[in-house]
């Protein structure tokens, strides 16, 4: 075949290749559009209870004249005010309910730090008879309904004269299975290289779990303490239980409910009470955003 019949066929192939990495870019390019439109969904899906809420929040009741389910007029709030907020702090006291929240979040958040990381240290890097039956009763509770534990806790606190105390809503919550094994699978990924290093230098097991262990699962303590202060921040059956007996101490989940009877279903006044509610967990998790994830992905790797 002479060059001039090989000149066609050329062409022909180079045609046919510029053609399939047109298709390709197309297909790439359609895949991304799709890609975004399914996220954005998502995230439209999630984040519209919320501004829903805060619309409402923010919406001067006195000039509204519209009802709160006239969507989506409703999402557009004809006169903006903060009032509602002031006036949720103003009748419900919530100051006082907000300082309960942040004692019985912080003191439930580190309890569950040490004690998890402590737990799971002999879990994870030490032997002895009968570890994988304890490390398997752990991880078998968390087929258990928490209710199942309520009543045998309450008896516990009452013969401990906790109930109606900060200590009563604190204690039963702070050895949780989830927690221990995240820390679990934290330390499971430390090589143990550095472990034996440490021994050999003499190190205590207290000194290796001290200086090695906590410092670089870090993240999974971060993941650990977001976790908990969402679920405790936000926990409403239990703290209304434990402090049955002194509604003073009585969380911000729990007092916002008074809402409903104070205001006669004040939907404005609950609205900013939700907000209220939102706005401390929203901050400490965007502030915390980046170790929350890096600790999870340590976790499934581990």
């Amino acid at each position: 075949m002479n060059e001039q019949e090989k000149f066609p066929t050329t062409l022909h192939a180079r045609a046919e290749a510029v053609g399939l990495r047109r298709r390709a870019v197309w297909r790439k390019g359609i895949g991304l559009v799709l890609t975004y439109a399914v996220l954005l969904a998502i995230l439209i899906f999630a984040a519209f209870p919320f501004l829903w809420t805060l619309a409402i929040a923010i919406t001067d009741k006195k000039a509204a004249g519209i009802s709160i389910y006239d969507f989506p007029r409703s999402l557009l709030p004809p006169a903006v005010t903060l009032g509602n907020f002031v006036e949720v702090f103003e009748k419900l006291k919530l100051g006082k309910y907000l300082l309960n929240s942040v004692v019985i979040t912080g003191l439930t958040v580190a309890g569950t730090l040490i004690v998890s990381a402590l737990a799971a240290y002999p879990l994870a890097r030490l032997r002895f008879p009968g570890k994988n039956l304890i490390f398997g009763a752990v991880i078998a509770t968390l087929v258990l309904p928490t209710e199942t534990s309520f009543i045998v806790n309450v008896l516990t606190l009452n013969k401990l004269h906790l109930l109606g105390t900060y200590w009563g809503v604190v204690l039963p919550i702070v050895a949780t299975a989830f927690g221990i094994f995240l820390m679990r699978q934290a330390y499971l990924a430390i090589p143990s290289t550095l472990m034996e290093a440490a021994r050999i230098d003499g190190a205590s097991e207290i000194q290796i779990l001290w200086r090695i262990m906590i410092p670089l699962s870090r993240p999974s303590l971060t993941a650990l303490g977001i976790f908990t202060l969402v679920g405790t921040w936000n926990a409403y059956f239990w703290p209304s239980v434990a402090l049955l007996t002194n509604e003073e101490l009585l969380p911000l989940s729990v007092a916002i409910l008074k809402l409903k009877g104070q205001f006669n279903y004040d939907t404005f006044n609950v609205a900013a009470g939700a907000i209220l509610m939102m706005i401390p967990v929203l901050l400490v998790f965007l502030l915390a955003q980046r170790l929350f994830m890096r600790g999870l992905e340590g976790a499934v790797k581990g």
